[in-house]
C-alpha cells in the first residue's frame, strides 16, 4: 500500500508541472504517514543525505562560476573561440559550441551554460543571418558539454552516492566530453555546409593570440581545479573554495568587470542555486531510502538479470530506461534515485563501476535537450523568443549525434576510463 501510494503521489506530481524537489518530499511524506513510520525519519534522512563532505564543493564551484561570468569571462571566451573557427562555414555555430566546451569546464552545470553562452550567442547568431531556430538549437545542444567536461556537479554527485573518487569521475569525463564538442562541431559544419550558413574573414594569427591573451586567466581556472585534484594538494571542497577566491581576485583585479557592491548579490544567488540542489538532494535521499527498505534495487536487478545476463544487452537496457527517465526528471534527482540500483545491477554483470558512472551521467545530459522537460530547450528558445516546437526540430541532429557517442563511451569502457588510470592510478 505505501508503495503504490509513494508512486502515484510522485508520478501525479510530475504530471501536474510541481518542482521534483517538493514532489519527492510530499511523496516520501506520504509513504512515511501510511506506514506509521515516526515522522521525525525525514529530517533525519535528508540530513544524512547533505551531510556528505564533498557536496561542500557544489557551492563553491557555483560562486566561482557566477563569479567569472560576471567578471567578464563568457565574452573573452567567446573571442578565443571565434578567433579559432569563426571563419569557418557556420563559423558562429562552431564557435558557440566551442564556448560551451570552454565555458562548461568553469561553470559545471547546463543551464548555466545555456544561459550565459545563448544570451550572447543567440543574439549575434540572428544578426549575422543565421535561422533563429538552429541559433537556440545549438546552444542547447552544447551546453550539456558542460557537466561531462571537469569540474561537474553531477559528477560530484555520483561520487558522493558510490564512494568513487571525484578527482577520478572528473577524468572519467574529459575525453568524452571533448568527443561530444567535436561531433557537435561536425554535425554543425554539415548542417551550414548544406544550408550554405554564413562565415567570417580569417581574423589571423595575431587575434588569436590576443584573444588567447584575454581568455587566459578564465582558462586557467580549469588547470587549477584539476591540478589541485591530481596533484592531492586539495579536496574537491578545498578546490572550490581555491577556485572561487581565485574568480573574485581575477574578477576584481584582472579584468576588473567585477565590482565589490556586486559581490553580496553574487553570493546570495550562489547560495540560492546551490540550496536548490541540496533540497534536493535531501529530499531524494529520503525517497533513495524508501526504495532501499523496499528492496527495489534488488528487485530491478533480479527482474533485468531473469531475462538476460549479457553485459552488452543490460548496458543498452540501462541507456534506454535512463533516456526515458532524462526526459521527465531533472538530472540530479535521476541519478540519486536511479544510480545505486542501477550501479548495483551493472557491478552483478562486470562492469566499472567509473566506466558505468560516466556513461549514465552522460546520458542524463542529453535529457537536457529533450522535451517535455529539457531545461535548456526552454533557456534557448526563450533567449531566442521562439515557440518550443521549432528548436525541438532543429536541435534532433544534435540529439541524434550525442546518442552516438553515448553508445561509443558505453560499449568502449577505455574512453572513460583510460585517463582515470593513467593519472590517478
Amino acid at each position: 500500500m505505501g508503495l503504490t501510494v509513494l508512486v502515484v503521489v510522485f508520478v501525479l506530481g510530475l504530471v501536474i508541472g510541481v518542482p521534483v524537489a517538493i514532489t519527492l518530499g510530499l511523496s516520501s511524506l506520504s509513504y512515511i504517514l501510511i506506514m506509521g513510520i515516526p515522522p521525525v525519519v525525514m529530517p533525519q534522512k535528508m540530513y544524512a543525505g547533505m551531510d556528505v563532505f564533498v557536496l561542500l564543493s557544489i557551492p563553491g564551484f557555483i560562486l566561482a562560476g557566477n563569479l567569472m561570468n560576471r567578471g567578464g569571462i563568457t565574452e573573452r571566451i567567446i573571442r578565443f573561440a571565434n578567433a579559432l573557427v569563426g571563419w569557418i562555414r557556420g563559423g558562429l555555430g562552431l564557435t558557440n559550441v566551442g564556448a560551451s566546451m570552454l565555458f562548461g569546464g568553469i561553470t559545471g552545470t547546463a543551464v548555466a551554460d545555456a544561459a550565459s553562452i545563448g544570451g550572447v550567442m543567440i543574439p549575434g547568431m540572428k544578426k549575422a543571418g543565421y535561422p533563429p531556430e538552429f541559433a537556440a538549437a545549438v546552444t542547447a545542444a552544447s551546453s550539456t558539454v558542460g557537466p561531462i567536461i571537469p569540474p561537474s556537479v553531477p559528477m560530484i554527485i555520483v561520487g558522493a552516492l558510490s564512494g568513487i573518487s571525484v578527482g577520478k569521475m572528473f577524468l572519467a569525463g574529459a575525453v568524452p566530453g571533448v568527443l561530444m564538442g567535436v561531433a557537435m562541431m561536425v554535425t554543425t559544419y554539415l548542417i551550414a555546409r548544406r544550408r550554405n550558413f554564413p562565415k567570417q574573414d580569417w581574423q589571423g594569427v595575431a587575434e588569436i593570440g590576443r584573444a588567447f591573451a584575454g581568455a587566459f586567466w578564465a582558462l586557467a581556472m580549469t588547470a587549477l581545479i584539476l591540478y589541485g585534484l591530481l596533484s592531492g594538494v586539495a579536496t574537491p571542497t578545498e578546490t572550490a573554495i581555491v577556485a572561487s577566491v581565485y574568480a573574485l581576485v581575477v574578477g576584481l583585479f584582472v579584468y576588473r568587470e567585477l565590482t565589490l557592491p556586486q559581490i553580496p548579490k553574487i553570493v546570495v544567488e550562489s547560495a540560492v542555486a546551490a540550496s536548490g540542489i541540496l533540497v534536493l538532494v535531501g529530499f531524494a535521499n529520503v525517497f533513495g531510502w524508501i526504495l532501499v527498505s523496499e528492496r527495489i534495487p534488488q528487485l530491478i536487478a533480479t527482474s533485468v538479470l531473469s531475462v538476460t545476463e549479457n553485459k552488452f544487452v543490460i548496458i543498452l537496457i540501462v541507456n534506454v530506461l535512463l533516456l526515458v527517465v532524462g526526459m521527465f526528471m531533472e538530472t540530479i534527482a535521476a541519478l540519486i534515485i536511479l544510480f545505486v540500483p542501477l550501479l548495483t545491477l551493472a557491478t552483478s554483470v562486470g562492469i566499472d563501476p567509473l566506466h558505468f558512472a560516466t556513461f549514465a551521467v552522460l546520458n542524463l545530459m542529453i535529457g537536457l535537450t529533450t522535451p517535455p522537460l529539457g531545461v535548456c530547450l526552454f533557456v534557448c528558445a526563450g533567449i531566442a523568443r521562439l515557440p518550443l516546437s521549432p528548436v525541438v526540430v532543429a536541435i534532433l541532429p544534435f540529439i541524434a549525434t550525442n546518442i552516438l557517442v553515448l553508445l561509443l563511451v558505453s560499449y568502449v569502457p577505455p574512453i572513460a576510463t583510460w585517463l582515470p588510470l593513467v593519472l590517478m592510478p
